[in-house]
């Protein structure tokens, strides 16, 4: 047991009723997982307010409560802190109640829109590749080292983030890379962690259904550079327009790279095929398994990453040679009727475009390239006509189908993906709401030669719908429907 004093560093408080001399034995923010001698603390979620479950806590046995409002009712014998964000308070009690375990190793944090998971994904698997011990907090799954936890938001809450953290300084782990979503630095999760470094991959159209605008979502990505400390390194993608955005108030060491743009880090794709990139980086060549311009971009980003954090050149890319995709990420298989099958997580406008435009540059143009694709339901509805456009402009066949719908009515998404289709492209259409009939019917047309896309849900193994997870696996579905096609 710890004192709550020595938990609160950091920690921005208004008042205290009680002493914070109190011995206390863990820190949560769920009511239910409270009990003895615990502190709860209490946040204003987007879905519960957790000051209603003040006095669910208090009879699980919390000895403090962290809150923004004081109850007006306060209980002999429990101390209240009352403080000027919960979430905030939340982080730098869970570094503290850990020992601060982010300044025990290297982490560095990727934020953008599109690349966050394979960057991170594919920096573990260099690390690891050149001997270290090495840590990875993404949307796919949590890794220390070589053991493997269930992921379940892209930045999880701050008391997960330390527990991992904390479990990797254990084991001994030197490097950690992490996705950094929108959400995760909106709510606070990320504070109170010490990096030792930050990336960013680009911007475009993604989680308008929480941010109110596109300026809202910019700025609080740039917020996490503005948090950087002065010895950290600020890497950012400068032929994004929002690269240099990131860097105006950063304290951290200002690194660029770009394809298009002069940059401290430049790649020129000199040959770009279905078997992989050959990429000039500065000054030396490299072949990647990995495929497209988009790929070109995360590549830079990890050579980049891998060379600031200490990594010999010639390493560097021999190691770079050796990736392999990352799941769900422009993952393929060539069936033995020479049809080829792609899985990509692909849900925003711009990942869907650079996936068909990658496909399309690598294509002959004398094979069909077949697209299933859908949208999410209760998420920003503003992108559906533009994902429609996008597939229908792009594909010589689309198939509109069910993604994730959630609680809303699959029909009526696909209502709202069509309207995005121009005229001229109504008749490469076909909508079919099961997901699993469209991946048949995607089968059942393509001939030897053609590319069949699978885009939205990449390395999700289910499909939500009504509150309920059912059992989907894109890639393992194609991969079978495939193999039935063949008898």
């Amino acid at each position: 047991m710890t004192e709550l004093k020595d938990i609160l560093y950091k920690v921005t408080i208004n008042a205290v009723v009680g002493s914070t001399s109190v011995k206390v034995n863990a820190v949560d923010f769920d009511s239910r997982k409270i009990s003895k001698n615990d502190v709860f603390v209490a946040i204003k979620g987007s879905v519960a307010d957790g000051h209603k479950f003040i006095d669910v806590a208090i009879n699980n046995g919390a000895v403090a409560i962290i809150c923004e409002e004081l109850p007006i009712n306060l209980q002999d014998g429990i101390t209240y802190i009352q403080v000027e964000s919960a979430s905030q308070a939340l982080a730098f009690m869970a570094s503290n109640y850990y020992e601060n375990p982010s300044e025990n190793l290297k982490l560095v944090g990727v934020t953008g829109t599109n690349g966050k998971t394979t960057v991170a994904t594919l920096l573990y698997q260099l690390f690891k590749k050149a001997g270290y011990k090495v840590g990875l907090l993404s949307t796919v799954k949590i890794m220390v080292d070589d053991k493997e936890y269930k992921a379940t938001h892209t930045t999880p809450d701050s008391l997960t983030i330390n527990k991992f953290l904390s479990l990797m300084n254990d084991e001994g782990v030197e490097f950690c890379f992490m996705e950094v979503s929108s959400h995760g630095i909106h709510q606070n999760r990320t504070e109170g962690l010490k990096f030792e470094g930050g990336i960013f991959t680009n911007l475009s159209h993604d989680h308008l259904d929480y941010h109110d605008t596109f300026a809202e979502y910019r700025d609080v990505k740039k917020s996490f550079f503005d948090n950087l400390p002065k010895d950290a390194f600020a890497l950012v993608n400068i032929d994004d327009k929002n690269g240099l955005v990131m860097l105006q108030n950063t304290k951290a060491r200002k690194i660029t790279y770009a394809l298009k743009t002069y940059a401290d880090y430049k790649a020129q794709i000199l040959e770009n095929q279905l078997g992989g990139l050959l990429l000039k980086v500065n000054e030396s060549e490299v072949w990647t398994r990995l495929i497209g311009n988009f790929n070109a971009y995360n590549i830079l980003a990890i050579y980049a990453t891998a060379e600031l954090l200490g990594l010999e050149k010639v390493e560097n890319l021999r190691l770079i040679s050796e990736l392999e995709s990352v799941s769900g990420r422009f993952q393929y298989l060539i069936s033995d009727e020479k049809i080829t099958a792609i899985v990509d997580y692909a849900h925003t406008p711009d990942a869907l475009q650079n996936v068909l435009e990658t496909i399309n540059s690598i294509r002959t143009k004398n094979e069909e390239l077949i697209t299933v694709v859908g949208c999410g339901g209760d998420r920003d509805k503003t992108k559906r006509p533009k994902m429609g456009h996008i597939a229908s402009a792009l594909s010589t066949k689309v198939i509109f189908t069910s993604d994730n719908p959630r609680s809303e009515v699959p029909e009526t998404i696909i209502e709202e993906i069509e309207k995005g289709v121009e005229p001229q492209n109504f008749k490469k259409i076909v909508s079919i709401v099961d997901r699993r009939q469209a991946i048949k019917t995607a089968c059942q047309l393509a001939q030897p030669n053609d590319i069949i896309l699978i885009a939205g849900k990449g390395h999700e193994t289910y499909q939500e719908i009504k509150g309920e997870r059912f059992d989907f696996d894109d890639y393992k579905i194609v991969q079978e429907l495939l193999k039935q096609l063949q008898k």
